[in-house]
């Protein structure tokens, strides 16, 4: 049986259209999408603004076709493509309509708690509960299928609308239809009391929405793919930047496992926005900046994408020089990108928003970054998995399961966790994960119970940790806690370490004394089953991502190399400003290595060339032939008793390594 064409690899280019665009060459347009090494183009077809004749009185036609012989973008594009050979993905935006169509279905539309309607430069807030999104949507659907051949369908800003392009909270629709779905009296943002069961509702109204339109696309087009949601053949990731958004270095490649990691077999698309922000279109990304979006998409098996506001010829960014490198890397070596998966043997899960709020969801995000940051820097290649995926995602492909200070866990996720740990996987919690009041959910943890917890700046100010001293260095190795500490007690038989020492004043330096060592334990470690449990009562992530001490990291992979192998990372030379992503597609095994130097504050710059290294490949045999891809040359090898050693190249933005037996 012949696969979906989607299932092979391929690269997109966006040019999202203004309304004067629709005039556009489309045979220049097609020219720059190939010389740029993409073979789909993502083009505006409907929605706001029809680019082709439509026949539907409640969509609106572009008046700028008027411009053009045909009347019709959409016909010229899809004609000229087809001869070229390049794919045409509808983009449609239902989330908006005019004035005109607003008064006429008010039941279309957003209304906020004060019984307003939301309008952005003139246009209307759609609810997706109401008839547009229910019904009127499968109509323009049908028109386009009919009309076109298209190759798929993107639908662009699929939501509740809580926050307009200028990043206004206008708060949950109070919308009749919203109203009688939901049940019962809608809440009007997160200070309200069901606001997290609206957001369980938001979502699943989204996710049975989207299931909708991919049987509808399939019913009359089986050719044809969806881009959108966790339901759709083609899953969907935008990387952007943002004015006045915090910059985690990681968010492309986080994401992108995430979807991964739960349905390994699914593509993932990296649609990476070549602008600086949507009020700062005219302006393009950093190219050090934009090409981290998309060697984070490739290593971990995504689509590449490049979008642009306007066509080639109004938006020519400096970061699509780069861009198109990269592209035309991943088109030249499609057999290495086909069916690419990960073969990292650990699982760092990510805290679910929908689960945890405010101030509460910080904390845990700020212990799952800096865990993050822990594996990758020790070079122990990992996956990232959400939350909520936990109780039905094969965990035995992992031999460690990382739980960054997650709370009180639902009985699906601990009944999975065990499970898992009883079948000779190895669980790792830090902080609060697994503990509920004074409860230890999780029975691969080797604890019987919470005693008491220390949680906030001033209960752990002047709490620290330390190994057992010796004579040598009879203070040990302290840390300080950062964040929170749960005092346990141990499971009886369990290894215990790292103790805690009393808290003591902190000023003036004539009182700073007075600590005392403690039988409280910031590890304790005991097998389970054919596995093991490993617990970390405090936030060792938080305090690596805030305080940035190696003594938190080293603790944490320490005892996660202990408990599950040192086969879980990569024995190198590289340092630790090289990722390392390992890999398995039609060519053989894969690995990526990521040149991390150029992260710095706020933004990313040029990086420094890494050195020629070494490393050992992790998969047992002899025999092993590598090239690298980037370098353009095999690579020389030997055997040690560790397994075969690798020479490796020097390093400039990325590499790639390709082994095969």
């Amino acid at each position: 049986m012949t696969r979906p064409w989607w299932r092979e690899p391929f690269r997109m280019f966006q040019t999202n259209l203004r309304e004067v665009d629709a005039g556009l060459d489309v045979e220049r347009v097609l020219e720059h999408i190939q010389d740029f090494g993409a073979d789909a183009w993502l083009l505006s077809v409907g929605g706001i603004l029809s680019n082709y004749p439509t026949d539907l009185d409640f969509q609106t036609r572009n008046p700028a076709l008027a411009a053009r012989p045909s009347g019709d973008l959409v016909g010229d594009a899809v004609a000229a493509a087809r001869r070229r050979g390049v794919r045409v993905m509808a983009r449609m935006d239902f989330s908006k309509i005019d004035r005109r169509r607003a008064e006429r279905h008010p039941e279309w539309c957003f209304v906020d708690a004060a019984g307003r309607a939301q309008v952005y430069n003139g246009l209307t807030s759609v609810c997706p509960s109401g008839d547009y999104y229910q019904v009127k949507l499968f109509e323009v659907l049908a028109e386009v299928l009919d009309r076109y051949e298209v190759d798929g369908f993107f639908l662009n800003w699929m939501s509740y609308n809580e926050v307009d392009y200028s990043r206004r909270y206008w708060g949950v629709c109070q919308c009749l239809a919203c109203a009688s779905a939901f049940g019962e009296t809608l809440p009007t943002g997160p200070d309200s009391p069901a606001y997290p069961r609206w957001r369980r509702f938001a979502r699943e109204r989204l996710e049975d929405l989207n299931a909708r339109i991919r049987a509808a696309i399939a019913a009359r087009r089986p050719s044809a793919a969806l881009i959108l949601g966790e339901h759709a053949d083609i899953v969907f990731h935008e990387a952007n930047n943002a004015v006045g958004r915090p910059l985690w270095h990681h968010r492309t490649a986080e994401h992108v496992s995430a979807a991964k990691s739960h349905r390994p077999d699914v593509p993932v698309l990296v649609n990476a926005v070549g602008f600086v922000d949507m009020p700062y279109r005219l302006a393009g990304e950093e190219p050090h900046h934009f090409a981290q979006y998309l060697v984070q998409a490739v290593s971990r098996g995504a689509v590449p994408s490049t979008y642009i506001m306007g066509t080639p010829d109004v938006s020519a960014y400096e970061c699509l020089e780069v861009a198109g490198r990269i592209t035309r890397f991943h088109r030249d070596h499609g057999e290495v990108y086909r069916d690419l998966v990960s073969q990292a043997a650990t699982l760092l899960v990510r805290p679910d928003p929908l689960e945890l709020r405010g101030d509460r969801l910080a904390e845990a995000t700020a212990e799952f970054q800096g865990l993050y940051l822990a594996l990758q820097e020790r070079h122990l290649p990992f996956d990232v998995l959400p939350q909520d995926k936990l109780g039905t995602s094969r965990l035995a492909r992992y031999r460690l399961v990382v739980l960054p200070d997650l709370g009180p866990l639902p009985a699906e996720a601990v009944a999975a966790l065990d499970a898992y740990a009883a079948a000779g996987g190895v669980v790792l919690a830090t902080g609060s994960s697994g503990l509920d009041g004074s409860a230890v959910q999780l029975r691969c943890l080797p604890a019987t119970r919470r005693l008491a917890g220390r949680e906030g700046e001033e209960e752990t100010r002047s709490l620290h940790l330390r190994d057992a001293p010796d004579p040598g260095r009879p203070w040990g190795f302290p840390v300080p806690v950062v964040g929170a500490f749960h005092v346990v007690e141990p499971r009886p038989g369990a290894e215990t370490g790292l103790h805690a020492l009393s808290r003591a004043p902190y000023g003036p330096p004539e009182k700073c004394h007075g600590h005392e060592e403690l039988d409280h334990p910031g590890w304790v470690r005991a097998p389970y089953g054919e596995g093991a449990g490993v617990l970390l009562p405090w936030t060792v992530g938080r305090g690596y991502r805030e305080v940035g001490l190696s003594a938190y990291r080293d603790q944490v992979v320490d005892l996660a190399l202990r408990a599950a192998g040192p086969g879980i990372g990569v024995a190198t030379g590289l340092p630790e400003q090289a990722e390392i992503v390992l890999g398995r597609s039609a060519a053989g095994h894969v690995i990526h290595l990521l040149n991390r130097s150029g992260d710095a504050s706020q933004r990313f710059l040029r990086p420094l060339p890494i050195a020629e290294s070494w490393l050992t490949l992790p998969w047992e045999g002899e025999g092993w032939s590598v090239r690298a891809l980037c370098a353009g040359r095999p690579l020389a090898t030997e055997s040690t008793p560790d397994g075969t050693r690798v020479r490796l190249p020097g390093i400039g933005l990325f590499e790639v390594l390709v082994a095969t037996r």
